[in-house]
This record gives C-alpha cells, sequence and structure tokens, in this order.
C-alpha cells in the first residue's frame, strides 16, 4: 500500500514552505543583479560622482556653517537609496511581462516570494552601495560624530526608507505599461532629494520653494540622518521621517498585493 501511495505522488509537485521560496527568489534576484554589470555600476557609481562634483565643484560656494562633505553626504546616501531601489520598477516589470510567471505559478511559488525576492534583493544593493558611498566619504573628509546609539538609529531609519521607497517601485512596476515607463521612476527618485535639505540649506533657497522643501517627505529623513551622524540636535525629525515610511510601506504593501494577483490572477 505505501509502494502505491508513493507512486502515486510521485508525479504531484511538493508544495515547499515559504521562506524556502523566498530564500529561492531571494538567491535568484541577486544573481541578476549581478549580471546586469551596466545596471550595478550605475547604481554604485552615479551618487559617488554626484559626491565629488558637489564637494569638489560646488562645495566651496556653498556655506552650511560646516564642512560641506559632513553636510551633503546624508543627502547622497538618500540618493543612492532612491536610486538603487527604483530599479526594483523594472525588475517587477520585466517578471511580469517576461513569461517567468507562469513558469513560477506552475511551479506552486506564492506572489509574496517574487515580490519579497525583489525587495530583499532591492535592499541589499542598496546597503552595499551604502557601504561604498561612506567609504569614500570617509576618504575625502567626513568625519561623523554618532555613537552606537546614533548609528543603529540613523541606519534603522535608513532601512525603513529603503524598504518604503522598494515596495513603491513595485507597485510602480506592476502599473507600468513598458519597461521605459518603469524605469521614468528612476528619475523621479534621483529628483526629490533636490527640492530638500540635501545639498543647500533650505533658508538660501527662495520663498516659494521653501514650503515645498521643508514638507516633503525625503527631509525629515535627511536632517534625521545628518543630525544623528554628526551629533546636532534631531528634534521631532526622525519620529515625522519613520511615520512618512511605515505610511509609504503600509499602501505600497497593500497595492503591491492586490495588483500582484490583478497581474497573476
Amino acid at each position: 500500500m505505501s509502494e502505491l501511495a508513493a507512486s502515486g505522488m510521485a508525479g504531484v509537485p511538493q508544495r515547499r514552505s515559504g521562506p524556502t521560496d523566498l530564500a529561492t527568489m531571494i538567491g535568484r534576484c541577486l544573481r541578476l543583479s549581478a549580471r546586469n554589470v551596466d545596471a550595478l555600476i550605475m547604481s554604485l557609481m552615479l551618487p559617488i560622482m554626484l559626491m565629488l562634483v558637489f564637494v569638489y565643484l560646488f562645495g566651496g560656494a556653498i556655506d552650511t556653517g560646516t564642512s560641506y562633505v559632513s553636510y551633503v553626504v546624508p543627502g547622497v546616501i538618500l540618493l543612492c537609496a532612491g536610486f538603487g531601489s527604483a530599479t526594483t520598477a523594472v525588475a517587477v516589470h520585466q517578471d511580469l511581462t517576461g513569461g517567468i510567471m507562469d513558469r513560477f505559478r506552475s511551479m506552486d511559488i506564492s506572489g509574496a516570494s517574487v515580490l519579497g525576492g525583489q525587495v530583499t534583493a532591492s535592499v541589499v544593493r542598496n546597503l552595499a552601495s551604502t557601504v561604498l558611498v561612506f567609504g569614500v566619504a570617509f576618504l575625502i573628509g567626513f568625519r561623523p560624530q554618532a555613537g552606537l546609539v546614533e548609528w543603529l538609529a540613523a541606519g534603522g531609519i535608513l532601512l525603513a526608507f529603503i524598504l518604503a521607497m522598494s515596495w513603491l517601485a513595485a507597485v510602480v512596476g506592476m502599473l507600468a505599461k513598458s519597461t521605459e515607463a518603469a524605469n521614468g521612476f528612476t528619475f523621479f527618485m534621483t529628483f526629490l532629494p533636490y527640492p530638500s535639505s540635501a545639498f543647500v540649506p533650505i533658508d538660501t533657497m527662495p520663498a516659494w520653494s521653501r514650503g515645498i522643501a521643508e514638507h516633503q517627505p525625503i527631509n525629515p529623513v535627511i536632517e534625521s540622518l545628518r543630525g544623528l551622524l554628526l551629533d546636532t540636535p534631531v528634534g521631532n525629525s526622525p519620529w515625522i521621517a519613520l511615520t512618512w515610511c511605515a505610511g509609504f510601506l503600509a499602501v505600497s504593501v497593500t497595492l503591491a498585493v492586490v495588483l500582484f494577483r490583478r497581474r497573476t490572477g
């Protein structure tokens, strides 16, 4: 009887556990990232080149009350994180339109694992590029004053921002009608830090733009990172930053789940 049961089940695919599916999808997405050399180099080198340009070409003309490299590093890190997260939109769109989802469905892989793999790979890529940016910043004179608690707090806020932007990018990837449209989200994410305190103090901006810069969602993230790393007062910026990130994350995850079911159902 046991032999008959075994033979009867031999042709039936066995359902793997969720963590196994997720680990498989994370490994797949990381391998795809490593093979896409052009995009990988761009995501790593663009923020570094921008930081060098701002520090050495424009920094001498901008008065921030401190060394410009110390002022600009948080903004460059956020620009790096935004650009790296935005590439997730292209990856998700290619998964949905490239036929691979039919194979995943035949293997009974959950949609949460597919999206989770893309988002986790985005986080890993962003953390790697952030470490690289910090390394270059130290070489050109960045000297943070943060202690262990401040470093952990800054890391937590940065991680929350990366997660929120990665899930938002996944939503954009499912809404986009073409790869070019999904890629357009990259431009939006790289532009967002500019109308903020990322590169110049807000009080130097025209009056009409100060309100936008002060109240856009990325500004409290930048102010939190700068204050924590330089050991200066941060006020309620960290809580505002985390509130924005939590709101984006909740909305993005919900939309991602709904859209994925509609696109693959």
